[in-house]
């Protein structure tokens, strides 16, 4: 695993005269956020070495190095999901490899369904934290120091100091935005009514199929991690929408370019 991640950094470092110290990761549908970069290299995962490829429609699959707001960064446009039938440890390949790259802030996006009261279709979601409800972990097995301690601490998983850059960069630009704990599920399949009254009765404000294996490689890696969601569907008691990924897709990109300002104008703070 060690030499697979050195040696697909090796490669990517290769590929790019960048020196980024922050990633981005793209959920469903917010792959506008490449429209505002000034891209320098686009290199699609095919070609990268050990890289999984992405087979969800609406996700790109290329990584993407450039500046955003003058900022290095770089950006994977097109995510890894466990109901794919990955691994943990594959679908959380690329925050290792980040990592080797010099990486220290990981930006995660993604769409959710809502099962918060207050939460409409369209709003932004930031996590203030996560349940694993996904019966597996990124880390289970041999743990390799290179990577992280055997034991990493979460009780931060999501950067105080970068939730209120961003919760204050939102208020700036008059953008609303919501906060919330996060529920990570296998999927692919939507919730039921029941799920996600359940869901809610354990603390989640928002359900979704991704970021949470993420975050814990992340965190193990030493990396500060801010996260969004974008409602896209609801689960509310009493107000269960019929969701599809047609839906998903639709109210994602319409709610995509505020997303886009905050982690935009977020980017000289960081």
């Amino acid at each position: 695993m060690i030499e697979k991640i050195k040696e697909t950094a090796a490669y990517l470092k290769g590929q790019t005269s960048l020196h980024p110290r922050i990633a981005i990761v793209l959920g469903s549908g917010l792959g506008g956020l490449v429209d505002s970069m000034k891209i320098e290299k686009e290199i699609p995962y095919q070609q990268i070495p050990n890289y999984p490829v992405s087979t969800v429609k609406g996700h790109k699959g290329a990584l993407i190095f450039g500046t955003l707001n003058n900022v290095e960064v770089v950006v994977q446009s097109g995510r890894f999901h466990y109901y794919e039938g990955y691994d943990m440890k594959t679908l959380t390949f690329p925050v290792r490899v980040y990592k080797e790259l010099g990486i220290e802030v990981l930006i995660l996006s993604n769409a959710a369904g809502g099962m918060n009261p207050s939460f409409k279709v369209g709003d932004i979601m930031m996590f203030s934290d996560h349940i694993n409800l996904f019966g597996n972990n990124p880390l289970i097995g041999p743990n390799y120091d290179e990577l992280g301690p055997r034991f990493p601490d979460m009780s931060e998983a999501y950067s105080k100091r970068l939730r209120k850059i961003a919760r204050n960069t939102a208020k700036e630009h008059d953008i609303h935005l919501q906060e919330g704990v996060y529920i990570g599920v296998t999927g692919p399949c939507f919730e039921t009514p029941a799920e996600y009254r359940m869901f809610h009765i354990l603390g989640g404000d928002a359900v979704g199929m991704s970021t949470v294996p993420e975050t814990i490689a992340a965190r193990h890696g030493g990396m500060e991690v801010v996260a969004f969601s974008v409602i896209t569907d609801l689960g509310v008691v009493g107000i269960v929408e019929k969701a599809s990924h047609e839906e998903v897709l639709k109210e994602a990109n319409a709610a995509g370019p505020r997303m886009v300002k905050i982690v935009y104008e977020m980017m000289p703070q960081l």
